[in-house]
């Protein structure tokens, strides 16, 4: 079966086919069907930015489509950068590295540096079904960045139960332990069932 991955991330459709490793899927980016077009992420959640990203590419490919919303929730920010962690300098085109500057400069002195990756995964289907799944990555941010393997905010994110960033560990600790891995995970499960019932 083909699958749409709602994103052009690179990244993120490596970590896909690893995790979607053993499913009967041929999985997809949405650029290698034809449709180019970005999808206004307008949901207050991750939930409903992830059935956005899903449902559009669904209608403009006819293909079953699953999307990923995720980022990073920091307690001492009340929850920020949050569904904004792409877009946290104002600027979708800055960099990852500006990115997490910003943050550790936002957390400088915080006493607090708790926090959790969420990635919550939506599959819609072209006859309306929806799957959906989440998986969280607790840890804290630490002062500086540290590794070069992972993207995003990985370099200052010591997931918990580790000694090293996200972007120390090697791909298989990541899927392991990651948000994206966990709900992944779980979406299999719910995959597995909804294709034993037809």
């Amino acid at each position: 079966m083909k699958l749409v991955l709602a994103s052009d991330n690179a990244h993120k459709l490596t970590e896909f086919r690893e995790l979607f490793a053993g499913l009967d899927v041929e999985l997809v980016a949405k650029k290698d069907t034809g449709f180019t077009d970005e999808v206004d992420e307008t949901g207050a959640t991750f939930e409903e930015n992830a059935f956005i990203k899903a449902e559009a590419v669904m209608r403009a490919t006819g293909l079953a489509a699953i999307a990923d919303d995720s980022g990073l929730c920091v307690d001492a920010l009340d929850g920020a950068p949050g569904v904004n962690s792409a877009r946290y300098t104002g600027d979708h085109a800055d960099s990852d590295r500006d990115r997490y500057t910003l943050l550790l400069r936002n957390l400088e002195g915080a006493p607090d540096r708790a926090a959790r990756f969420v990635s919550a995964l939506c599959c819609v289907f072209p006859n309306g079904d929806v799957l959906r799944a989440r998986g969280t990555c607790e840890g804290e941010i630490l002062t500086s960045p540290r590794g070069e393997n992972g993207f995003g905010y990985d370099p200052v994110f010591r997931p918990a139960g580790f000694s090293c960033s996200m972007a120390e560990l090697t791909m298989e600790q990541k899927n392991a332990v990651s948000h994206r891995g966990r709900a992944l995970r779980q979406f299999k499960t719910e995959w597995e069932r909804y294709h034993a019932d037809k």
